[in-house]
């Protein structure tokens, strides 16, 4: 049996024989990576010396750019090139601030300080809070609520918007003074 040279594939890293399948476009096009490793310098995240890195750019914002640039590419390709480049599909995490800002027990104090001054004065003390904006309508929702068995609501099947309905944001204001409430529902 006669020796077969091996190479790495392009897909998975796997050996196969010399000569089978296509070429790596990172081989057939010599600036493909450079280019792309250049259109990621602006959006990379990460520690550099971290072996995960992410991008903010999509793989078809970076396709159709390395397109731009004269790259016969896909959007798939680049997503192969970005795992072979140690980039990751990452979420985003709340933690420039870390756990707790450092003032925000000075922040409560002051703004506690100021409702009671105004309470001892008779002025009213309002606080206003605003939720995320919902679609209005028949829409599913996070949670759960008691119905009877095998009685789920009937909602819409998909989360598009009803134009006609718009979106709401609700919102309520609570006089702490008075110890009275109003919730109503702005439409965007």
């Amino acid at each position: 049996m006669a020796h077969r040279l091996l190479r790495k594939s392009c897909r998975g890293g796997r050996s196969v024989a010399w000569g089978v399948g296509r070429r790596c476009l990172s081989e057939s096009d010599p600036t493909l990576l450079k280019d792309l490793q250049a259109l990621l310098e602006s959006s990379t995240r990460g520690d550099p010396q971290s072996p995960l890195r992410w991008s903010s750019k999509s793989t078809r914002h970076l396709a159709d750019a390395l397109r731009g640039q004269g790259h016969v590419v896909s959007h798939h390709t680049v997503a192969r090139l970005l795992e072979a480049l140690d980039y990751s599909l990452q979420g985003n995490r709340k933690t420039r601030e870390g756990r707790s800002h450092p003032d925000r027990d000075a922040q409560f104090d002051h703004i506690n300080q100021h409702v009671r001054a105004f309470q001892k004065r008779g002025q009213p003390v309002v606080s206003v809070d605003t939720k995320k904006k919902e679609g209005i309508g028949d829409f599913k929702n996070a949670g759960r609520e008691w119905h009877p068995k095998g009685e789920p609501e009937k909602v819409r099947g998909k989360d598009f918007p009803d134009k006609a309905l718009g979106k709401g944001i609700p919102y309520g204001v609570y006089d702490l003074s008075a110890n009275t409430a109003w919730v109503s529902v702005g439409i965007a």
